[in-house]
């Protein structure tokens, strides 16, 4: 008879040996609890594991209390998986050497070994040397009680059992790798979260500081020059910063807001109708800036609103950082596949000191156009920067439509 097996055709015993693995405390009672009961039902006497064939005693107090012993530790078996080994394997090895009679019970044998290289987390290795010699240990007893078993038959066995092992093993590696895997999602996922919000950060606070120190100079110059317009400057100042909190409020609520991505609500995001704002804004700075939007306006998604408002968000907050009250020209123009937009802007005014913007982004752009870039390369699209041979400096960028978010 083929050592492992009683006298029920292996197929029999295969599905039955592969025990479902269950992590939570419930599901490893109940699953204790029912081997338990079907440990004592006559028909499934003789399915289970077996080594020895030493002759068969009647069923008695101390068999019965080996049979509880080799089910009931199970319902630790994914907590305590070592624990759960020991007193199983124990259990089932003075079960054989006492001749006691054939359980279904001795299946949890199969389940503990499972369950050790699934769930145990530490001295896995010593843990497998010690079960090694406990059942070399048990060979030898077998033996000499007059087991008919050979060296084959036992180490047919011992591989049947270090292959239950190395099932569960398996699982585990599967597990730690789809863990890691999920770790490394995560991880980018936070990356691209965080530099979508720096981004962000960066748009806001850059546009409006910017325009708010253009708006505040203008008012002193004003203050000693005609100061009946001053108060018109520092109002401007005052609508600047009122506007740059909103925005820093609602990215601070985005931040707070865990599961949720960093995109503005619709009614709350940036989008291509508040250019006007933006222009409005730049004037109210005293750069001279002229708006034309060409082609029917339609609803995009708001990936697509958002990139093109930042675009000509950067190129304003670049011509009043660099081009103090020089003349800039922005063009909006609505496609069927794209939007297309253009700012231009003349170079630095003689009075001034800021170095002109087409000088300073022609050597690769500073921070702003570079994030821009990425984003609008997102949106499978283009964003050019430099020098135009008339000594004007144009942001141009071509962003593909995408369907509208729902």
């Amino acid at each position: 008879m083929m050592p492992g097996w009683s006298r029920t055709p292996p197929l029999l015993r295969g599905p039955l040996g592969r025990v479902a693995e269950g992590r939570q405390p419930v599901k490893d009672g109940a699953f204790a609890l029912v081997l338990t009961v079907l440990a004592f039902v006559p028909t499934l006497s003789q399915i289970g594991a077996q080594i020895g064939d030493l002759p068969e005693h009647p069923q008695s107090p101390l068999g019965i209390g080996l049979t509880l012993t080799q089910t009931l530790p199970l319902a630790v078996r994914t907590r305590r998986p070592a624990l759960c080994l020991v007193a199983v394997g124990c259990a089932f090895a003075v079960h054989q050497a006492l001749g006691g009679a054939a359980t279904f019970g001795s299946v949890g044998l199969y389940a503990a070994l499972y369950s050790v290289g699934a769930h145990q987390v530490s001295f896995r290795r010593a843990l497998a040397a010690a079960a090694s010699a406990g059942y070399a240990v048990l060979t030898v007893v077998l033996h000499r009680l007059g087991s008919p078993q050979r060296v084959p038959d036992y180490l047919a066995f011992f591989l049947v059992l270090a292959g239950i092992w190395l099932l569960g093993s398996s699982v585990r590696r599967r597990r730690a790798q789809e863990a890691e895997r999920r770790r490394l999602d995560a991880e980018v996922a936070a990356a691209a979260e965080r530099a979508h919000i720096a981004r962000e950060l960066h748009d806001v606070v850059t546009h409006h500081v910017t325009a708010m120190v253009v708006q505040s100079d203008a008012a002193q110059f004003l203050l000693t020059s005609a100061p009946e317009r001053a108060a018109d400057s520092l109002t401007a100042v005052s609508d600047t910063g009122r506007r740059a909190l909103t925005e820093l409020r609602h990215l601070l609520g985005v931040l707070e807001a865990t599961g949720r991505p960093a995109s503005a609500p619709a009614d709350r995001a940036p989008t291509l109708g508040k250019v006007g704002d933006l222009v409005e804004q730049a004037r109210r700075s005293g750069q001279p800036v002229e708006f034309t939007e060409r082609g029917e306006r339609r609803v995009r998604s708001l990936e697509v609103e958002l990139v093109a408002y930042r675009v000509v968000q950067e190129a304003l907050t670049n011509a009043m950082k660099h081009a103090v009250g020089q003349r800039t020209q922005v063009l909006v123009r609505h496609g069927d596949e794209h939007i297309e937009i253009e700012v231009a802007t003349e170079g630095s005014a003689p009075s001034s000191a800021p170095v002109p913007a087409a000088r300073e982004v022609g050597r690769g752009g500073g921070r702003g156009l570079t994030g821009l870039r990425s984003r609008v390369r997102m949106l499978d699209g283009e964003l050019v920067a430099g020098p135009l041979p008339d000594g004007r400096f144009r942001v141009r960028a071509l962003i593909p439509v995408q369907p509208t978010q729902e």
